[in-house]
């Protein structure tokens, strides 16, 4: 039976929404089957419904990002309406029949309450009965601002109460979030990032509270306060304020970090004009116009320019600043005057609006990252599934590539969405990345796209290194003739360059392909670094994370047509790729035909291919041919293969050939919105792993970590044995 957590905040403002989606990634990561529940559609903030058309933002996350599918939320007027006229019990029934479908596939369920209002006294007991009647375990959500510890015991103390009848659940642990967030008040709200003087020693709850002192409570996570969560983009701006929009830009991009009133000279307002700030100035300062056009032109990604009290800048002025606008600055018109339109401005909702998943992804992770897992898993009891999900896979493959701390070479430097996978990989210590390209470029790609290149990111220029590759080169190729002329030619190419840095081990892997084709990627690793001595062949692998698990495809980048030698080849490098990053290899071989009921030339490669892996690897679950349904599917399996150990449950497929594999990937990919990570590459003396060129900036950081955890692997088998060993992933 499924155990639940009631996860009630003990006032308004607590960031409850993201602790909820936190702790359900938080327990993700960790293996434990989690689901989702959230029984009232409560609606806190007046943005909150203005944003998201009647939709709940937690329920819309959780069915947006995961495969699972909570239902939906009953609105608060009809519980109200059902208690009113004293049909609490029939409430209740629906709300434990509404829970019951969520629980009866998973470990565990999270539940979140309702947030305390002063101006409806139900709601407070209204958790108190769904907690109950769910048999639920409670965790409180504080948000305790610069509350003394002593005024925090209080308020834990009073809310706790409220479960603390012998019948009712009891409160096992807190999460204390925004910690150390600063108090405004008036306009002061104007300023997304704190300001200095607000900067105050942090308050050690966990050892100056009583309640946590005593091991009355569990104090499952300390959240720090982190203002760049707040920051809306322009385009939620505009939705709220309902403001005319002059010019649209990257106003669905662009976030807004803080907001500056400017009525000042121009040499006075020069030190405003920062990445992130919405300049608000009356719409007749032409002045002040012009010099914003002139920061975005200089390549300041500003947020955007709020125009006020009705008044536009003449037509030919905005004709003057056309280039800038072009450069995606948002521009803005408000009929209110100045002062009011900072006042709402200050106002602002905090909630996130459900077509915001990047910000309610980085408030999910803030949570994620800071819950004591280990603690709940004990308290809970519940074992690690068997099949890894997506969130355990990407957890498990960023925590192995911190510990690798390897250095990836990228020859696209000056890529845009390399460029921003860098600066990831650099903040969350993925790995060391080296960028191939132009200081100067590889910088203003960076700034242009609001960030900031870290000083500490190392960043080659080829002209000044490329000298240093010749020689090697022509050893490494003298076989094949070549000659100083031609090496230094082909290291004009950047990855070419790239890869003979990690040949001369100056590297430990290498990223490409965001603008390079497969072959350009790959033909100067075959001729640099060279095939393994135990691989027969060398072959690609690409981690699909499906809605429930992670399987493995290969090959579906490199081999068009595979004989049987090299199919089994493929097979059992497939099985040790998926093996190294967390996932039980069960292999299928897929054919059009399952067991032996198939003829055909086609059929007949992947019957021998299998029987050959399962020689080779006696040890390994290796079954084929077998259809993909019948692979992947136990109720078609039990009918098409009833005695396989693989059919219904394979984790590896092993495609007969390119056409296939890489037609099944593109299909399963965008058909089911699915992210893939790869290819990766098999086989190689050291790691060079390619990039679709429609790869999203989130698929080339998991990338890099991926080489970064290769890279390790090899440098373990080699301290293992002497004698080369297999590169399995």
């Amino acid at each position: 039976m499924a155990k639940s957590l009631f996860i009630a905040p003990t006032s308004l403002g607590s960031g409850l929404t993201s602790v909820c989606l936190g702790l359900l990634r938080s327990l993700e990561r960790v293996g434990v089957s989690v689901g989702f529940y959230k029984p009232f559609l409560q609606s806190v903030h007046r943005g909150e419904a203005l944003h998201n058309n009647g939709k709940d933002t937690s329920v819309e996350f959780v069915r947006a990002r995961s495969h699972l599918q909570p239902p939906d939320p009953l609105s608060l007027k009809e519980a109200q309406h059902l208690l009113n006229r004293g049909k609490s019990d029939l409430l209740m029934e629906t709300i434990v029949g509404e829970y019951q479908k969520v629980a009866q596939d998973v470990d565990v369920v999270i539940i979140e309450g309702l947030v305390p209002d002063r101006t409806e006294a139900y709601i407070a007991r209204l958790n108190v009965e769904v907690a109950r009647n769910l048999g639920s375990e409670v965790i409180l959500v504080s948000s305790p601002k610069s509350s003394r510890p002593a005024a925090l015991d209080d308020e834990l103390d009073f809310s706790a109460r409220l479960f603390a009848d012998p019948s009712d659940p009891d409160v096992i642990g807190v999460i204390l979030n925004k910690v150390g967030e600063p108090e405004r008040e008036g306009l002061s709200g104007l300023s997304l990032q704190r300001r200095n003087e607000e900067e105050t020693s942090p308050t050690h709850y966990g050892s100056q509270c009583k309640v946590f002192s005593d091991k009355r409570f569990q104090l499952l996570a300390e959240v720090p306060w982190q203002p760049e969560l707040l920051a809306p983009r322009v385009a939620d701006l505009a939705r709220e304020l309902d403001v005319r929009i002059l010019n649209e830009g990257q106003m669905h991009k662009r976030r807004v970090q803080s907001v500056s009133v400017v009525a000042r000279s121009i040499r006075n307002m020069a030190d405003t004009l920062k990445p992130g700030m919405l300049l608000v100035t009356p719409g007749d300062r032409e002045d002040i116009v012009v010099t914003t056009a002139v920061a975005a032109l200089n390549g300041v990604p500003l947020a955007g320019l709020m125009l006020t009290g009705g008044l536009l800048p003449d037509s030919r002025v905005m004709n003057l600043c056309r280039r800038a606008l072009d450069t995606g600055l948002p521009v803005l018109a408000s009929d209110t005057n100045t002062y009011e339109t900072a006042h709402m401005l200050a106002n602002l909702s905090s909630a996130i609006p459900v077509d915001d998943p990047e910000r309610i992804d980085r408030a999910m992770e803030a949570v994620a990252t800071q819950i004591d897992t280990v603690w709940l898993q004990n308290h809970l009891k519940v074992q690690r599934q068997r099949r890894l999900s997506p969130p355990a896979f990407r957890y498990q493959l960023s925590e192995r590539s911190r510990a690798a701390n390897k250095r990836i070479v990228l020859p696209e430097g000056n890529e845009p969405r390399t460029v921003q996978a860098a600066i990831i990989c650099h903040q969350r210590s993925l790995a060391r990345c080296v960028l191939l390209g132009n200081p100067n470029e590889i910088r203003n790609v960076a700034n242009s796209q609001g960030l900031t290149l870290p000083d500490d990111i190392e960043v080659i220029d080829p002209a000044t290194v490329r000298d240093n590759y010749i020689a090697p080169m022509v050893e490494l190729r003298k076989h094949k003739g070549l000659a100083p002329d031609m090496a230094r030619a082909m290291l004009e190419d950047h990855v070419v360059l790239g890869t003979m840095m990690v040949a001369q081990d100056e590297a430990d892997g290498l990223v490409s392909g965001a603008v390079h084709t497969t072959a350009n990627t790959v033909r100067p690793a075959l001729q640099l670094i060279k095939t393994h001595d135990h691989a027969r062949v060398v072959s690609s692998v690409f981690f699909m994370l499906l809605p429930e698990q992670v399987v493995v495809y290969g090959d579906c980048a490199i081999n068009p047509d595979p004989n049987a030698e090299e199919l089994a080849d493929i097979a059992i490098q497939s099985a040790e790729s998926a093996e190294a990053f967390g996932i039980e290899p069960v292999v299928a071989m897929i054919s059009y035909s399952t067991g032996e009921s198939g003829t055909g030339q086609d059929v007949e490669k992947v019957r021998e291919a299998t029987k050959i892996a399962q020689q080779r690897r006696p040890d390994l679950l290796i079954d084929g041919p077998l259809q993909y349904d019948a692979a992947a599917i136990e109720s078609v399996a039990k009918s098409k293969a009833p005695d396989s150990k693989v059919a219904g449950k394979a984790t590896v497929f092993v495609f007969p050939d390119l056409n296939t594999g890489n037609t099944t990937y593109k299909a399963v990919q965008r058909s089911a919105k699915v992210v893939s990570i790869g290819p990766m590459l098999q086989g190689l003396r050291k790691p060079v792993n390619d990039l679709s060129r429609g790869a999203l900036v989130e698929d080339i950081v998991f990338t890099i970590a991926l080489t970064a955890v290769q890279a390790k692997q090899v440098e373990d088998a080699k301290g293992a044995d002497s004698s080369p060993q297999p590169l399995s992933a």
